[in-house]
């Protein structure tokens, strides 16, 4: 690592990666891998060829994301196109082309919560990294964002809540934010109360483990929720009988704005095909 490229002293990312597995990584080196919690996801079977999911597996995939877009490291390739069809990033993209939301407050590594508006950048940091815990600055990282984008660039605070007060204070007015705290999703419906000429539109990811409370918190408040490993939120989806989009990891459309949100998706990129035999992970927690 060059001088001056990590802004801090410390230089540690901690991310949830496959099967909601905890992974440190320092010095664009991968330093632990816990026990995956799911032996089995159809995302990283098509994509990686990966059957059941392991700790050697884990730090392969992660390894190979380090090198390949520089994943934790000063090197981070931020801008992408589409990676999946269809799932949360590719859909925040597609409602920022269509002029739907103005703003998206999300999380990076290297800066910590972020508000953009470039679908490209949408893609490149929410389709690439998912489950991000902690994160330490990084110059590069946060100087190709822009500072006045980044809720705290000295010390990378994740922090969706005030992310969202920060891009109101920036005069969005349709902002979407992706959480996977259902407290901070009760704090934002009461901000969103609050500022009258402001829409915030909630996505939620990252729901694998949810208890049945919180499942039940996440989909009385969110617009979009994905399924993931999550046994309640897909149990509770269906007996509410929510919009479901996808087969193997569900996005479901809890408000009419999420069902139209991924409606408008799904015409994108020419409707989703029905799988009769769809593979989903294993077990679900």
């Amino acid at each position: 690592m060059q001088d001056g490229d990590s802004m801090g002293k410390s230089d540690e990312h901690v991310i949830e990666a496959l099967g909601k597995t905890r992974v440190v990584i320092k010095n664009g080196k991968v330093i632990e891998v816990g026990e995956p919690k799911i032996d089995y996801c159809p995302i990283f079977d098509k994509y990686r060829g990966i059957k059941k999911i392991t700790p050697e597996n884990i730090r392969e995939n992660i390894e190979f994301r380090i090198n390949d877009f520089g994943m934790c490291t000063p090197d981070r390739t931020l801008r992408m196109k589409d990676f999946l069809s269809f799932g949360v990033s590719e859909t925040l993209s597609t409602l920022i082309e269509d002029k739907i939301i103005n703003g998206v407050v999300t999380v990076c590594e290297g800066c910590g919560t972020v508000i953009i508006a470039e679908p490209d950048l949408i893609q490149g940091i929410g389709g690439r990294v998912s489950g991000l815990v902690s994160t330490s600055p990084l110059k590069n990282v946060i100087e190709d964002l822009g500072e006045e984008n980044i809720l705290n660039p000295e010390n990378a605070e994740i922090n969706q809540v005030s992310g969202v007060l920060k891009a109101i204070n920036m005069n969005y007015k349709k902002i979407a934010v992706t959480v996977v705290s259902p407290q901070d999703i009760k704090k934002l419906r009461a901000i969103e109360k609050e500022h009258e000429d402001v829409k915030i539109y909630i996505f939620v990811a990252h729901v694998s483990e949810t208890s049945k409370e919180d499942a039940e918190t996440i989909l009385d408040h969110a617009d979009v929720v994905t399924g993931c490993a999550s046994k309640y939120i897909r149990e509770i989806g269906m007996d509410k009988g929510l919009f479901k989009a996808g087969d193997c990891i569900p996005l479901f459309g809890v408000t009419e704005e999420g069902k139209d949100f991924l409606k408008r998706r799904i015409e994108r990129i020419g409707g989703l095909k029905e799988k009769k035999d769809a593979k989903i992970p294993k077990p679900l927690i």
